[in-house]
């Protein structure tokens, strides 16, 4: 199955989307009153730190989707997907306004790791629109061989995740 069959899917049968997108946050507020004011303890962290990667996954890829197609596809705003491309942004605000009302996210595991790969994934999406906008890939790598472009690559991502880390801290 590619991923135009998958969402081809989603929008011909919409009510695993839906369901989805109504369980995750009763099953976050059902947990907060549940949980009370103890939500940073052990066990309820913990379901916590799924809901949240329930979530962001989803909600991260239709944000960073959205970006490609409106920035490098140039599809039109009309086209959007409202199963695939908005119901998941607002899965995961929704859901984290409802988490973030009884524990603070550095309490959460993982949070922390979530977070700072969808900062790299945006300054890599940011320096990709910039080459294709100013076209200096093609032009100057076409003569150099692959392993000096991955190098580069490599080297890039870990020069922004080290700036990013001095940054955030």
């Amino acid at each position: 199955m590619t991923l135009g069959e998958f969402f081809d899917l989603t929008s011909t049968n919409p009510a695993i989307v839906i369901y989805y997108c109504v369980a995750i946050p009763l099953i976050a507020g059902v947990i907060n009153f549940i949980s009370g004011h103890e939500g940073s303890i052990s066990p309820w962290k913990y379901f916590y730190s799924t809901l949240i990667f329930l979530v962001c996954i989803p909600g991260v890829f239709a944000v960073f989707l959205n970006i490609y197609q409106f920035l490098f596809e140039r599809t039109p705003i009309l086209d959007t997907n409202i199963y695939t491309q908005i119901l998941p942004i607002l899965l995961m605000f929704i859901t984290l306004f409802i988490i973030k009302s009884n524990v603070e996210f550095c309490d959460i595991p993982g949070f922390d790791k979530l977070s700072s790969f969808i900062t790299i994934i945006s300054v890599i999406t940011i320096l990709m629109w910039f080459a294709d906008k100013t076209r200096i890939l093609a032009i100057s790598f076409t003569y150099l061989p692959i392993q000096y472009i991955v190098l580069m690559f490599i080297a890039l991502y870990i020069f922004f995740r080290f700036a990013l880390k001095k940054i955030i801290k």
